[in-house]
């Protein structure tokens, strides 16, 4: 069934005032990582008969689809239902992964081009094509593991990362929480903004720095909404 959780597209407007946190070092935004057509090419898929994974994870995915027509996906692109995409919190942007039904044994490529899903239960989002090809789309959910077999940049260094915080149920809720969190975090750049049916927090730390970004995941309230770990780039 249809995610309402996945990650919508965010700008960065620049400060207004002078209470505002000031701009990391990095650039508000993140620049576009392409993936093929259709979300995998012939070459993807010859690498992948030629190459062993190099990080596997089990867990549920869904699907997702995008709540109005031209909705860029994370990594810049527009989305499509029909690409074999899916959205991965944190894996860089443009991984080539192998998702495995372990229902089914139903296998399929795809790319990462989204983040997401954010609840707590799910690891992956699918395009409406890429359920199909495991057996999720009637489903709507199901056990998977993700075989990660090529990322454009490294897993376990460097990256663009922030917390994200939610789903609040009204605006005001997330413009108090940012304010808290202006106050809590002067160096990093905090914005709130609209998903789906719900509001969000954004907290991007100074140089947006990993393990800036784990100490604040770490610290946050449950009662102040779920924080998750998200890679940008």
């Amino acid at each position: 069934m249809p995610s309402a959780a996945t990650a919508p597209t965010v700008t960065y407007p620049a400060p207004t005032s002078s209470s505002a946190a000031p701009p990391s070092t990095a650039s508000g935004r993140i620049p576009v990582t392409a993936v093929p057509d259709g979300g995998v090419s012939s070459d993807d898929k010859d690498y992948i008969l030629t190459h062993r994974p190099i990080l596997s994870e089990v867990g549920q995915a869904t699907w997702y689809t995008a709540p109005y027509k031209g909705r860029k996906s994370a990594n810049g692109q527009v989305f499509s239902d029909d690409a074999l995409t899916a959205a991965h919190r944190t894996l860089p942007m443009g991984s080539l992964i192998v998702v495995t039904n372990l229902t089914t044994r139903q296998a399929s490529a795809m790319r990462i081009s989204d983040r997401g899903p954010f609840v707590p239960d799910k690891i992956l989002d699918l395009t409406i094509a890429s359920a199909k090809s495991i057996g999720v789309y009637r489903a709507g959910t199901a056990r998977v593991r993700i075989d990660v077999y090529q990322t454009p940049k490294p897993i376990d260094t460097g990256g663009r990362w922030c917390v994200q915080i939610g789903p609040i149920a009204t605006e005001r809720k997330a413009i108090k929480l940012k304010e808290e969190l202006l106050d809590r975090y002067p160096t990093s750049r905090v914005i709130e903004f609209a998903g789906e049916n719900s509001f969000w927090v954004r907290i991007r730390p100074e140089g947006d720095d990993r393990e800036l970004a784990e100490a604040i995941a770490r610290r946050m309230d449950s009662a102040e909404g779920t924080a998750y770990l998200t890679r940008l780039d």
